[in-house]
C-alpha cells in the first residue's frame, strides 16, 4: 500500500479554510460523532437531521454538494444506496451512503486533539499524587508476593496505569509552571475579581503544596525500597511486550527486547527524578512547589500594582509608551525635536544653574542651545561614578 502523496493530504484539510468551511464542519462533525457510536454509514437526510447547525438548516441540495465535495477532497468514502431503490428511477436517480474514510478519521482526531489542547486548563492534580502512591504501593506488593516471582502480566498492568497517571501529573504541572505567570496578569481586572480569584488561588496552591509534601516523601521511600528489584521486573516486561512484535530472527527479537526495556528505563527514570535528588539536581517536584510557592507574591504584586493603578499614581513604563506612540506620530524630524525638548524638558537652560562657580542664575526663557556655556558644567564625583548625588555643602570637583 502506497503511502498517500503531500497534495492528497493537504486536501483533506482544504474543508477547513473553503467558503462553505461551517457546514463542512458540522458534516464532518456528524461523521466523527458516528464513528464513536460505531454507526458505519449515514445517508444525507440523516445527515442534514443530526448535524449541530449554527444557524437554519441548508436544503438538502447543498448537503447533497458538500457531502460530494468532501468525498473528492476525501474526508469521506462514498457508495451507491441500493436499499431504497423501489423503481426504475431510483435506480438511476444517485443515491450515495458516506463513511469517514482513514484520512478523514486521522484529520478529525487531530482537530479533536488541536481543540482540547486550546481549551486545556493547567491542573496541580493532588489525585495524581494519591494514584502514583497506590501504583506503587500494589507495585510493591506484587514484587514481594511469593518466592515464584511476581505475576508479569499484573506487573505490566500496574506499570501502564503508574506511566499513564504519571505522565498526566508532569504535563499538567509543566503547563502551570509555564502558564502561571500568564494567569497572574490581573492589572486591568475588576479589584472585587482580583480579590476573589486571590483567594481562590492562595487556597489552591497551599492545598496542593500541603499534600505535594506529605506524598513525596512516601513516593519517594517506596521508589527507594523498588529500587533494588525494578531492572529485573522492566526486564520481563519487556520481553513480554517483545513477543507481540513482528516475527523475525533471534537477534530482531534480542533488539525488541532491548529497545522496550531501554524504554521502559528511561520512563523509570522520569518518575525517580520527580521525587529523588539526580546528581546535583534537585527533585523536579521540589521544583514544582517553589514554583507554586512563588505564585503568591507574583499575585501579591499584580494586586499591589492594581492598587496603585486605581490610586493614580503614575506607572512610568505606561507613560513611555504612550511617549513612544506620540514619536510615531511626528510628521518630522523637526516636529520629534520639539516633542522631545517638550517631553524631557531640554527646551529652558535652568540647567545651567549646576554650575555653582557662575553668579548669574540664568532665566527659563532662553533656550537650552542659546545659553552660554561658560567654563563648563561642575558635577560631583558620585554622579559620575556611582549615579548619587552629593549632599548640599560638599565640595564639587569639575
Amino acid at each position: 500500500m502506497t503511502a498517500p502523496s503531500t497534495e492528497d493530504t493537504a486536501d483533506l484539510f482544504r474543508h477547513v479554510s473553503a467558503d462553505k468551511a461551517a457546514i463542512y464542519r458540522c458534516i464532518m462533525a456528524v461523521f466523527a460523532a458516528a464513528k464513536r457510536q460505531y454507526r458505519l454509514q449515514l445517508r444525507p437526510d440523516e445527515v442534514l437531521a443530526e448535524a449541530p447547525w449554527p444557524a437554519a438548516p441548508p436544503r438538502i441540495e447543498e448537503v447533497n454538494a458538500a457531502l460530494a465535495q468532501l468525498a473528492a477532497w476525501g474526508n469521506l468514502e462514498s457508495q451507491p444506496d441500493m436499499a431504497r431503490v423501489s423503481s426504475i428511477d431510483d435506480f438511476y436517480r444517485a443515491r450515495y451512503l458516506y463513511r469517514l474514510s482513514p484520512g478523514g478519521e486521522a484529520v478529525e482526531t487531530a482537530m479533536s486533539v488541536f481543540i482540547q489542547t486550546l481549551r486545556h486548563h493547567a491542573e496541580l492534580q493532588t489525585v495524581a499524587l494519591e494514584d502514583i502512591v497506590s501504583r506503587l504501593q500494589a507495585l510493591q506488593a506484587l514484587i514481594a508476593s511469593g518466592p515464584d516471582g511476581a505475576d508479569v502480566a499484573k506487573v505490566h498492568e500496574t506499570l501502564r496505569d503508574l506511566v499513564r497517571v504519571f505522565e498526566g501529573l508532569a504535563e499538567n504541572a509543566q503547563a502551570f509552571m509555564a502558564g502561571i505567570a500568564r494567569n497572574l496578569e490581573l492589572q486591568q481586572a475588576d479589584a472585587t475579581a482580583v480579590a476573589n480569584y486571590k483567594r481562590r488561588l492562595i487556597d489552591y496552591l497551599e492545598r496542593f503544596m500541603g499534600d505535594l509534601v506529605r506524598r513525596s516523601d512516601t513516593i519517594a521511600r517506596t521508589i527507594l525500597a523498588l529500587s533494588p528489584h525494578i531492572d529485573a521486573q522492566l526486564g520481563l516486561v519487556a520481553e513480554r511486550e517483545a513477543r507481540d512484535a513482528a516475527p523475525g530472527d533471534a537477534a530482531d527479537q534480542a533488539e525488541e527486547r532491548l529497545r522496550r526495556w531501554e524504554s521502559w528505563r528511561e520512563r523509570w527514570s522520569g518518575l525517580r527524578g520527580w521525587f529523588l535528588p539526580t546528581g546535583h539536581a534537585p527533585p523536579q517536584a521540589e521544583l514544582l512547589r517553589a514554583r507554586a510557592r512563588s505564585a503568591i507574591p507574583q499575585l501579591l504584586g499584580a494586586i499591589q500594582s492594581l492598587n496603585e493603578r486605581r490610586s493614580g499614581r503614575s506607572d512610568r513604563s505606561a507613560d513611555f509608551r504612550a511617549l513612544a506612540g506620540w514619536f510615531l506620530d511626528c510628521t518630522d524630524d523637526a516636529e520629534a525635536h520639539r516633542l522631545a525638548r517638550a517631553a524631557f524638558a531640554l527646551n529652558p537652560a535652568r540647567h545651567f544653574s549646576l554650575n555653582p562657580s557662575t553668579d548669574q542664575d540664568l532665566p527659563a526663557s532662553p533656550p537650552w542651545a542659546d545659553a552660554p556655556s561658560y567654563a563648563g558644567i561642575w558635577v560631583t564625583s558620585l554622579i559620575r561614578r556611582r549615579f548619587v548625588k552629593r549632599p548640599r555643602g560638599s565640595g564639587h570637583r569639575q
